[in-house]
């Protein structure tokens, strides 16, 4: 009875509508993206340097554009002149490397984080004709060969090829992909979530071969999670009786997938598998074929990732030779990955092994050429090597100022410049030849700016500055937005923003809300329009105007300050992280308009898990605090991401032992959980578990379970329900 009480409590909650100012933001257009800050998305630098192409607004034609100025230059495709096939509107294209082919994308459906199928269509530039790529089914993660005369893509977890030069003729590379026992091509669920990427399979060269990682999770455990009819959308199918999703996620200690690599000779229809000297449990992150045809790249690392060995397969012999190996302290961070790139005879690689994420070149022997970044500056993204002068472009902050991004060059005596023109967050795309590029600019209080400029940072273009959001905004009561720093009781010295309400009188004392995600890399605290839970700072400027002061810390284990800070919560999930929470509530209660006794805190994923973590740390600083998807025992969560950090349960079960589950009896304060019941990544069962241990400790909670909802809590008014749920529930606790 005590737990129906708590569930009508929190539905009846959300129900209570959110009183504002007629002169302020409204809550549920925040929600629906009406003051969302406009991007230019989907860009792609063409091989002449010159131009790019992008999908229009309205995903209709897909353009060009002059890097130069900016000018339109010649419309691709358009949904009203192609001829054969009847579209409405397009999701997306893929071109092919001589840009004389796309493959257009439409009827997507997405699986999970990365992953969809979409029908896909083979559209000739020149004839304008649009041709279905298979008839047989959607598609996953198709890539055309280097001449673009093959495209090979994932159906059922078994590779296909498609050949255009024989009136499309579809063939069947491998026949053993099951659903939930073996994936050729793509990734399964883990390394999906936690490598972020959605295709594992790559062309040689010479268009002769196709190599794949083949992912056996037959040994791997299912989990599975109830569908409900539900409604946008509904599932009609569960209108009588539920239904269930079943899929393999390998939890923490458990098994993963047997990963191996193969190829595919298309002349000689061929399959042969590398002879990889792999550890039973090892990770393939990533493959890449080189410009060599006879060298494919294979990147691995250990299960303890700490250790990342790249070696160099022949796709014919099945030979393998490690030409490199990285031991880095504690674990490599993921971002290795993303920042992969390659040229001709050489690739980029970036690594923290001197304490600081840097960039690396080497040839294909494994034989470092130069370190291109040096120093206390920390890579974040690589933008592209130019083998005509020997620059590198990449974006970095330095490790002493976490808060502000810019664009760098590296040039081939190390000589190192800032490109960037305006302090604040800074992104970029660049051209094929590294001549101009398309800068994307904000801070805290400037919505983003995108400008063109040529390779010396001078703009040439605007082509975005959100004045008509910025006008939107005036006028719209919002409060002041400032950055502060602290020293911490143990002497740590930790960064943040606060938002205080417009009129604000430091003779008052005022209620406040910390927001905080604290999870280990990951930043918050940033001179960037996407700051805050919803961009902005705007749901923060929301619950200004409802009377709170909103506040963010990034604590020890966030990013942008050097493996050193990053690293420290290594083995002990939570600890240092709700410790610094703490001490800065701590601090808060000491500022003259503070109310000290009305201090709340929330947080989503990591950012739940630590809100219980902070309101069970044993000093009971906060009234009120709002847990959304937390993970609440770390034996739940995957392999991948959670032995990064913490290594097994069964060698670290002290570190297990420490979570918000063991800490029930220690929680303190007003507490809501809000959870989607289909979240496949951090499982509802947490939510469910750790309500159970409240039951049984005494502490009353509320709960906001939402029906079929993923890990993002979105569909219908679900978002706006959300966010109203969490506004009501700090105003009824500490207005």
């Amino acid at each position: 009875m005590k737990k129906i009480a708590t569930f009508l409590a929190g539905c009846l909650l959300a129900a209570i509508p959110v009183h504002s100012n007629a002169a302020g933001l409204s809550l549920k257009e925040l929600c629906a993206g009406e003051y969302a800050a406009k991007r230019i998305y989907g860009v792609n630098p063409l091989n002449d340097g010159e131009s790019y192409s992008r999908l229009s607004d309205d995903h209709k034609q897909i353009i060009t554009y002059s890097f130069k100025d900016g000018r339109q230059k010649d419309v691709l495709f358009d949904v009203a002149t192609a001829r054969d096939v009847k579209l409405e509107k397009i999701d997306g294209y893929i071109m092919s490397p001589d840009e004389k082919k796309m493959l257009i994308q439409t009827e997507t459906k997405p699986i999970y984080r990365h992953s969809f199928t979409a029908v896909y269509y083979l559209y000739d530039i020149a004839n304008r004709t649009l041709s279905p790529l298979s008839d047989n089914g959607p598609q996953q993660s198709p890539k055309f060969s280097p001449d673009g005369n093959l495209v090979g893509f994932v159906r059922d977890n078994n590779l296909f090829l498609v050949k255009l030069l024989f009136n499309n003729s579809e063939s069947q590379i491998t026949k053993d992909g099951n659903f939930n026992e073996v994936i050729n091509g793509i990734p399964d669920w883990v390394n999906e979530e936690e490598f972020g990427t959605s295709r594992s399979f790559d062309f040689n060269a010479d268009n002769t071969m196709i190599a794949w990682i083949r992912y056996d999770e037959s040994k791997v455990n299912t989990f599975s999670f109830p569908w409900y009819k539900g409604s946008h959308p509904a599932k009609e199918q569960y209108a009588e009786y539920p239904g269930r999703y079943e899929y393999k996620y390998p939890m923490a200690g458990t098994t993963n997938s047997t990963v191996s690599v193969q190829t595919f000779d298309i002349k000689a229809r061929v399959i042969r598998t590398m002879k990889l000297p792999l550890e039973a449990d090892s990770y393939i992150p990533r493959i890449r074929f080189t410009n060599d045809p006879a060298k494919l790249a294979v990147f691995t690392l250990n299960r303890h990732q700490d250790c990342l060995e790249v070696y160099m397969a022949n796709p014919r012999s099945t030979e393998c030779k490690k030409i490199l190996r990285d031991n880095v302290d504690k674990y490599v961070s993921e971002n290795v990955f993303k920042n992969l790139a390659f040229y001709p005879n050489r690739f980029v690689l970036t690594s923290e092994r001197d304490g600081y994420n840097h960039l690396y070149l080497y040839d294909l022997n494994g034989s470092l050429i130069k370190k291109a970044v040096d120093g206390k500056l920390i890579v974040k993204s690589f933008y592209g090597y130019d083998t005509a002068d020997g620059s590198f472009y990449f974006s970095a902050n330095p490790a002493d100022d976490p808060m502000h991004t810019a664009v760098y060059r590296s040039d081939s005596k190390g000589k190192i410049e800032k490109l960037s023109a305006e302090e604040g967050d800074n992104s970029a795309i660049f051209s094929k030849n590294m001549k101009y590029y398309m800068n994307v600019y904000s801070n805290i209080r400037t919505p983003y700016v995108t400008t063109l400029c040529n390779r010396n940072g001078k703009t040439l273009k605007v082509l975005e500055d959100n004045q008509a959001l910025v006008a939107k905004l005036d006028g719209q009561d919002l409060g002041t937005r400032e950055f502060f720093q602290f020293t911490t009781g143990e002497g740590i010295k930790l960064n943040g923003y606060m938002v205080k309400p417009a009129g604000f009188d430091a003779n008052k004392k005022y209620p406040v809300v910390m927001f905080q995600y604290s999870g280990p890399g990951s930043q918050q605290v940033l001179d960037s329009w996407g700051t805050g839970s919803m961009g902005g700072t705007l749901y923060e400027q929301y619950l200004a105007q409802q009377g709170f002061i909103c506040v963010c810390v990034d604590g020890r284990g966030t990013g942008g300050r050097g493996a050193e800070f990053e690293k420290c919560t290594y083995l002990n999930l939570g600890y240092l992280e709700a410790k610094d929470q703490v001490e800065t509530a701590l601090y808060l209660g000491t500022l003259p308009y503070v109310d000290g006794k009305r201090i709340g805190i929330w947080g989503w994923s990591y950012g739940g898990f630590n809100t219980l973590m902070s309101m069970s740390e044993g000093r009971p600083v906060f009234a009120a605090g709002v847990a959304v998807a937390p993970p609440t025992c770390w034996r739940y969560y995957d392999t991948v991401y959670t032995e990064r950090f913490m290594r097994t349960p069964k060698e670290n079960a002290a570190g297990y032992d420490r979570g918000p589950i063991s800490q029930a009896g220690k929680l303190h304060g007003k507490l809501l959980i809000c959870h989607g019941t289909a979240d496949d990544n951090v499982h509802f069962r947490n939510s469910m578990e750790y309500a159970e241990a409240l039951v049984q400790a005494g502490k009353p909670f509320m709960m906001l379970p939402y029906n079929n909802r993923n890990h993002n809590i979105t569909g219908g008014n679900t978002r706006n329900h959300l966010y109203t749920g969490i506004t009501n529930f700090f105003i009824e606790n500490m207005k």
